[in-house]
């Protein structure tokens, strides 16, 4: 079934990690913005019924109540069986939750990171454990139960101790749905910059080495199965009926479209995406069309999955054979990822591109 992916990219800080199209922008730069999310909502011709919706940034959760339910209304279909709102700890009460309850949210993604306060000051994030439990209960009296926990491995400083704390508090706050993310240097990201600058800024010289930042992914792993919630996606984990029905579309290749700057669209032959600046996309989307190779797609986006792909394995037989005898592929009734070609999954995803 197909979703809706709504981007609303205004932040009221940028972390220093952080290289998606988000920022601090003007606040009156989000009416204009609202607006023309409508304008490209109310232009769409909807060949399909959408199953989800997600809103993501940016931090769509300080979004004002109003509006977000004024965008859940111009979009068709009455309810959804999933309805995502991405959230940063600090702003949310009972009321906010209520409402986004009453607008049709029905599943919020908090953007933690870390459960460690000195861990998080050198992000720029300003919560702390306490908020963030705090704010899960206000979440649950909103009549919001599904949520997930965003969590980053390999912050500057973090240590086994205080990735094992920050797995302590996911386990307390009994998540349903758990994103672990290894830490990657991009230049479009401050830390990252300052990193390949050989600067010192935010830590830069304090991230744990690619090998430890293995390790801690692979104790997440094993942790998190332990407790009940299994992986599903490289970078996802789980329980039983919580696995997220949206973002499970980019996998498996289902279509979706995509509203607002830098937001991207897929109708099962063709990769859209609208222009990357908020101000650029409020004067005009500009919808950029490049045809999708379903080929390539099928293997570097469905081996993400745990449950891997079924044959045939044709046009890459001959690259599917030699990852296996190298143990990063295995093939049972499907072909998955090894435990190893997890933590090399780039390496096995370049063979098909």
């Amino acid at each position: 079934m197909a979703g809706i992916y709504i981007s609303y990219p205004f932040c009221a800080q940028k972390c220093t990690y952080c290289n998606f199209a988000s920022d601090v922008l003007p606040r009156e730069l989000e009416p204009q913005y609202i607006a023309a999310l409508h304008r490209e909502i109310r232009g769409t011709e909807w060949r399909f019924t959408p199953e989800t919706v997600y809103f993501g940034g940016g931090t769509p959760s300080n979004m004002e109540p109003a509006d977000l339910a004024s965008l859940m209304k111009a979009l068709p279909g009455a309810l959804f069986a999933e309805a995502t709102l991405e959230a940063a700890p600090g702003n949310i009460t009972v009321e906010r939750a209520t409402a986004w309850r009453t607008a049709g949210i029905n599943r919020v993604s908090l953007g933690v990171q870390s459960f460690i306060t000195k861990e998080l000051a050198r992000t720029g994030r300003k919560h702390s454990a306490e908020i963030v439990a705090r704010e899960i209960e206000d979440l649950r009296a909103g009549g919001i139960d599904n949520f997930n926990i965003d969590l980053i491995a390999g912050l500057p400083g973090q240590t086994a101790a205080s990735w094992s704390e920050s797995l302590d508090w996911v386990e307390r706050l009994e998540a349903p749905h758990v994103s672990v993310y290894m830490l990657e240097v991009d230049e479009d990201s401050r830390l990252g910059a300052e990193v390949l600058a050989f600067g010192q800024r935010y830590g830069a010289r304090d991230i744990p080495s690619n090998d430890t930042i293995a390790d801690f992914y692979e104790v997440a792993v094993e942790r998190l199965v332990r407790i009940g919630v299994p992986r599903y996606e490289i970078s996802n984990f789980a329980r039983p009926g919580f696995e997220s029905r949206h973002n499970t579309k980019y996998w498996t290749r289902d279509p979706y479209l995509g509203f607002g700057s830098d937001a991207h669209s897929f109708d099962g032959t063709d990769r859209v995406q609208n222009t990357e600046r908020a101000q650029d996309y409020i004067v005009d989307p500009n919808p950029q069309r490049t045809p999708a190779d379903s080929t390539s797609e099928r293997f570097f986006l469905g081996l993400r999955l745990m449950r891997g792909i079924a044959p045939p394995f044709e046009p890459f037989a001959a690259q599917v054979r030699a990852l296996i005898t190298n143990g990063l592929l295995e093939f049972t009734d499907r072909l998955r990822l090894t435990p190893r070609g997890v933590l090399l999954s780039n390496d096995v995803f370049a063979e098909f591109v």
